[in-house]
């Protein structure tokens, strides 16, 4: 080809390239455009559910937690951050905050602890395994609402089966639901079981995560069931352990189920967690403007302890 025919073939071929790239990136835009349609169209229901049961009470309590209302729950003024400095100056908030923290104090490292045993015990594969993963797996598929009743009756002072088998091996019978002294111990120790089910669960998946060879070649090492445990298992089940504390805190702190069906609060508020608390004070005593505002209190709170957690706590973990 001459010079001359480069000259005058050469303008038509980049404009042939030129039009096939300009119509690539309009294909891929339209493709990307329909890609991003389907996606939203399937996050709607999700996106429309958040909107009607998180986003909107979340934005109505501020609004609330801003205003008095009168006693049939409309709004009578606006009070600004007066709803804030009564729940603080009342002692609402500190009491609450004490029971709550002790109530997560007795639950959470006491239900790991409960969890990462059985898990650990029902670990090795053999004949007759799965009757106890299913029983201990049980407590996972009962409601809050049908735990507590079959604990009410458990808890029985005179009729139920914890005194009677105390009786038995000569010990007198305990106030479980009635003494300030043991309330909060009895509530934890169904709360103990009731998440028990979920965190053995977990648990469990994270061990049967754990490659089969590490164990082996530790075996062949010589190292002991303990040793095995303790520099293998533990270190390889650290995110699984993470995922389960900061589920369980934030669980803890939203506890109410069984406390409003056990105890309602008493006896002498010793079971008053943060929660029971704003129950009473919206839907009871109707000052939703207080309630609100220790609703928003309490979301603070635990956004920073997970904040805190993630900060720290991530740290000890290994995720490889």
């Amino acid at each position: 080809m001459s010079e001359l025919d480069n000259r005058i073939s050469l303008p038509a071929a980049k404009r042939r390239v030129s039009g096939t790239s300009e119509r690539r990136a309009t294909s891929l835009r339209v493709q990307r455009m329909r890609e991003n349609l389907l996606a939203y169209g399937f996050l709607a229901p999700s996106l429309l559910l958040f909107a009607v049961f998180l986003f909107y009470p979340m934005f109505k309590s501020v609004y609330l937690s801003l205003h008095s209302t009168d006693p049939t729950g409309q709004i009578a003024a606006y009070v600004g951050m007066d709803n804030f400095k009564a729940v603080f100056q009342s002692g609402l908030f500190m009491q609450g905050m004490k029971v709550t923290l002790l109530f997560v104090l007795f639950t959470v490292p006491t239900g790991m602890l409960a969890a990462l045993i059985l898990a650990a015990l029902t670990h090795n594969r053999f004949k007759g395994m799965r009757v106890f993963q299913f029983v201990f797996s049980l407590p996972v598929v009962l409601s809050v609402g049908s735990s507590a009743v079959i604990w009410k009756f458990l808890f029985h002072p005179t009729l139920g089966m914890l005194n009677y088998l105390l009786g038995k091996v000569g010990i007198d019978p305990i106030p479980w639901l009635t003494s300030p002294d043991w309330a909060l111990i009895s509530i934890s120790i169904m709360t103990i079981w009731m998440n028990l089910g979920f965190n053995y669960i977990i648990l469990s998946s994270g061990l049967a995560g754990i490659p089969d060879e590490i164990y082996e070649s530790a075996k062949i090492d010589g190292a002991g069931a303990m040793l095995t445990f303790r520099k293998i298992s533990m270190p390889l089940l650290s995110p699984t352990l993470f995922f389960v504390t900061v589920v369980s805190i934030i669980g803890a702190f939203q506890s109410f189920g069984q406390i409003n069906i056990l105890t309602r609060g008493g006896p002498m508020d010793s079971t008053n967690v943060f929660v029971y608390s704003i129950y009473q004070e919206a839907f009871v005593n109707f000052r939703f403007g207080t309630g609100s505002a220790q609703a928003l209190i309490l979301f603070v709170v635990i956004m920073l302890l997970t904040l805190i957690q993630f900060k720290w706590v991530e740290r000890k973990v290994h995720y490889q």
